[in-house]
C-alpha cells in the first residue's frame, strides 16, 4: 500500500502525505454484487487513521479536523469503509479517495462572516410593511365611544 495523498486546497496549500504506516485496512465480507464470489471474498474495505497520532497534520490541522469530525471520530480514530464495488481493489481506491475528501474537507478554514448593513431601501420597506400590519390591526379594534 503507498501513501495517501491528499490534492492541496485552502487548510492545505501543499497538500498532504499520510504515510502507509499510519492507515490500517481491515477487510470484511461485503453485502451486496459480488456472484459466485459474494461470500468467499472480503471485499469490503475500513480504512482507519488516527489524528491525533498522524505525522501528515500540522497542530492547526489537527485541531481543525478534530473539531470538524467530532462525530464521526472513535475516540481519535477516522474510519471510512467502502463496499459498492465487487473487487477489494476497487473498495480500497474508493476508501482511500472517500478518506481524502474527508481530510481535505476537514482542514479548510472556516469561512469568515462579513458584517453587512441593511439597504436604505431595504430599511423603507420593512418599516412600511410594519406600518401596515399596524393600521390592519388598528381596523380591527372595536370603536371609540365618541
Amino acid at each position: 500500500m503507498d501513501d495517501l495523498i491528499v490534492s492541496p486546497g485552502p487548510g492545505a496549500p501543499h497538500g498532504m502525505r499520510i504515510p502507509a504506516a499510519e492507515l490500517e485496512e481491515t477487510f470484511s465480507h461485503a453485502s451486496g454484487p459480488g456472484g459466485q464470489g459474494v461470500n468467499t471474498s472480503d471485499s469490503r474495505v475500513q480504512l482507519r487513521l488516527d489524528l491525533a497520532t498522524t505525522t501528515a497534520l500540522d497542530a492547526t490541522q489537527r485541531e481543525r479536523a478534530l473539531a470538524a469530525l467530532g462525530r464521526r471520530l472513535d475516540g481519535t480514530v477516522l474510519a471510512v469503509a467502502a463496499a459498492e464495488h465487487r473487487s477489494q481493489r476497487r473498495n480500497r481506491i474508493a476508501a482511500r479517495e472517500r478518506l481524502a475528501a474527508l481530510l481535505r474537507e476537514a482542514v479548510m478554514p472556516a469561512p469568515v462572516r462579513r458584517a453587512t448593513r441593511p439597504t436604505r431601501g431595504s430599511q423603507r420597506r420593512r418599516l412600511a410593511a410594519k406600518k401596515r400590519r399596524g393600521e390592519v390591526k388598528q381596523g380591527r379594534r372595536r370603536p371609540d365611544r365618541d
